[in-house]
């Protein structure tokens, strides 16, 4: 089986949203979530997160499937949702699957298999 991710190489869907009070972080691929009052603090939380579980795995030299996990449903729904509406399906669903979420960020991060690697 070939794996997106490997000790070398990789990247990982992440989001930073908030529901009710709190700001979360989740990283999908590595099922990583952080929580916070400020989303900015979420964000550095969940990178420095990433890098400790991507430089462990080298470390441990653990098998890839470690760095492909399957994401939690919930989580991957709101990441097709994002992308559905960036891609400018706004739909009735979509907006459904966000709900009362704010989401502040989401994207690809590769900085930590890089900077595992000592790059």
């Amino acid at each position: 089986m070939k794996y997106k991710n490997t000790i070398n190489k990789g990247s990982v869907r992440c989001i930073i949203f908030k529901e009710g009070d709190t700001w979360y972080g989740v990283a999908l691929e590595l099922n990583l979530i952080e929580e916070g009052q400020d989303p900015l603090e979420v964000k550095a939380s969940l990178y420095q997160a990433i890098k400790g579980y991507v430089e462990t795995a080298r470390k441990f030299k653990m098998r890839p499937m470690s760095l492909n996990q399957k994401p939690d449903k919930e989580y991957e729904n709101l990441w097709n949702a994002l992308q559905d509406i960036v891609s400018s399906k706004d739909t009735k669903k979509n907006r459904d699957v966000i709900g009362q979420k704010q989401v502040f960020d989401f994207g690809y991060h590769t900085g930590a298999f890089s900077t595992a690697l000592g790059c």
